[in-house]
This record gives structure tokens, sequence and C-alpha cells, in this order.
């Protein structure tokens, strides 16, 4: 990493420059698509790939009612609405046989989102959007690597978004992310909007962003994107140790994978409806542990206008109120991971 920063800092040159290009060129190869395209940050990137599908006022996007708040106010961002469909409760992920019913004359899009690292079930959704002539916008921050059928996430929609936000399966050292395509024409669109509408110095041709990202943290995610793979490794072996210590322990649901898909486990999320207390005692015990996510979109207060209420989207809450994140990074012993189980014993033992 040392040798990545002086790279930059030696070559003088610190905005869409070449550690960008190659990045992109190395992430395009990695993610098995044509174009990636770097974004100063995840929800740049969703924004963007909206924009550059021309949705807007009046239009209707269809997500999961369990995504994190970014996948949301991109849509806002662009002026259209945002139509919430349940998740699986098993897989935590977008229901993909309640879709078609969330359908309107407005509807323009779909976000499936690889929530905590599973890959959404791509296949039923893609045929939904092409019965209905729909844009499909995978929201993949949270699964690089993880597949479907083989096929890797962040290949499947139209044009997709992710984020190398520190804390993702790979992270910059700072704000970072990426569109990526098949589509000639959308990745032309997203390289002038990212870059104040321009293809040419001083020359603008559309309304567009400052959404570049930079150098720095493009060096950065090229020399980390060569570890990818045995991290990815590491997190499902961590994974494996969880499940074994942690089966059939008291009410604990621990993660499902559906059986086409693939999980690269950016979050550990096992669910209780003794979540809060279980928190506590692990806190206690110098465990730390996060909720992803305590509130759901439906319910914050940003979102009032769209007039939902408490038990509008149920399963949405349920997670809500159940699930914990227990602590999984590349790199932690198995040591640590008998200890967080043993804690997890001791709490259902002393009921």
């Amino acid at each position: 990493m040392q040798q990545a920063f002086e790279s930059v800092y030696d070559g003088y040159w610190y905005i869409m420059g070449k550690h960008l290009s190659q990045f992109e060129k190395e992430y395009a190869s990695f993610n098995q698509i044509q174009y990636a395209i770097g974004i100063s940050n995840g929800l740049d990137a969703l924004y963007l790939a909206l924009k550059a599908l021309e949705i807007g006022e009046g239009d209707e996007v269809i997500m999961p009612s369990n995504t994190f708040i970014a996948t949301v106010l991109a849509v806002s961002y662009t002026g259209a609405k945002p139509v919430f469909v349940e998740p699986n409760e098993k897989t935590y992920l977008i229901n993909p046989d309640l879709i078609a019913q969330a359908i309107t004359s407005n509807t323009k899009a779909i976000i499936p989102v690889h929530l905590y690292g599973q890959a959404c079930e791509m296949d039923k959704i893609m045929q939904i959007a092409g019965k209905y002539n729909l844009k499909v916008i995978e929201d993949n921050a949270q699964a690089h690597g993880a597949t479907f059928n083989g096929k890797l996430t962040g290949s499947f929609g139209h044009i997709n978004a992710t984020s190398f936000y520190p804390g993702k399966n790979l992270g910059a050292l700072g704000d970072a992310g990426a569109c990526t395509t098949n589509d000639a024409a959308l990745a032309e669109k997203i390289l002038m909007l990212r870059n104040y509408g321009s293809r040419e110095k001083y020359k603008h041709e559309v309304i567009g962003h400052n959404m570049r990202l930079d150098e720095l943290q493009a060096a950065f995610l090229s020399v980390k994107l060569r570890h990818l793979y045995e991290w990815t490794r590491q997190r499902l072996e961590i994974a494996a140790w969880y499940n074994g210590a942690l089966a059939g322990m008291g009410d604990l649901i621990l993660p499902e994978v559906g059986s086409d898909s693939t999980h690269v486990y950016h979050l550990y999320v096992i669910r209780t409806n003794y979540r809060d207390k279980l928190q506590a005692f692990l806190a206690e015990k110098g465990i730390g542990t996060l909720i992803h996510y305590p509130i759901p979109p439906h319910l914050q207060k940003a979102y009032a206008h769209l007039g939902f209420k408490e038990g509008d989207f149920p399963v949405a809450e349920k997670l809500a109120k159940t699930s914990l994140s227990l602590p999984i990074w590349p790199g932690i012993k198995k040591e640590c991971i008998k200890k967080i189980s043993n804690n997890l014993i001791e709490f259902y033992k002393n009921g």
C-alpha cells in the first residue's frame, strides 16, 4: 500500500489518471464484464446508473423493503418513487415471487440488493424484467465475488452499482464505488455524467456531476483486489466455523444460502428473538456486534411522506428486530470464533 501511495504521490496526477484506468480494467476483468467505471462512492454509483437509464419524475423503482438507506436515496435523488417488496425470510433477499404484483404502468426498474454477501435469484428477476420491459440495476455493494448459477453478481443487470467503502469485502481507504455494465452506450453515459458531463475538457454535452473515483483510492483498490480471492476463502471458512459451533443452539437462526447462490459473507448475520439481550450480554464480554439494519426504510423519518406505518412490511420489520451481525473479517482466528461461540452457549445455557 505504501508503494501504491508513493506511485500516485510521485506521479503528480491525482484525478482521472493511469491508476484509475488500470483499476477499472482490473475490476471489469474480475467481475467478468466489459466495462467498470470508477465512481466517488456507492450511492453516487447507484444514482448515476439510474440517471443513465433516464429514470426520473413520475417513475417507480422496485427494491427490497429491508435494504440499506442508500438504495432508496439514489432513487429519491432522481425524483422517482421507491416501491418496496418484501424479502424472502430465509435468505433476506428480495422475493422474486412478489415483484410482479408491485409493477404498475409507472414502473421502470428493479434494484435487487445482494444483501450481506449473498446473490439474489437473478434468473427469475431478469425474466420478470424482460417480460415487463424493465431495467435492472444490481446493488452489488456487499457481494463482490458472489455468484448465481455460476455468474457473478454485478454482471446481470443493464447497469450495476457497487461500493468500495472501507468495510466492504473489497474496500478502499476512503469512499469509493463503481458502475459495471456490458452496454457500451451506458458506459459512455456514465463516463460523461461522472465528469461534469464532459468527454473532452471544457466541452460539456450534458448536465453532469463531479463523481469521479480519485487516483489514490484506485491505486489502493488495485493492490487489495489481488487479495480478494484469498480474503473470500477466509470469510467462507470463518462462516463454516460459526455454522459448526452454533448449529441447533437455542432459537438461533443461522444464515441460509439459496441452492443456486453463493455467499461471500460480507456479514455473518444470525437471528434471535432475544437479539437485544444477546447483544448486551456479548458487549459485557467485550464482543462487539452490529445490527444491519435496525430501522427499515419505510419507517425512517426521511420517508414518512410515503405514508407507511408499522406493520406494512412485516418481514422487513421482523428482520430488523431479530438480526445481529457477529464479528467476521479475514484473518480472525478460530480461537476468537470459539470464544464468541462459547459466550453464545453460555447465554442460552443460563437463559
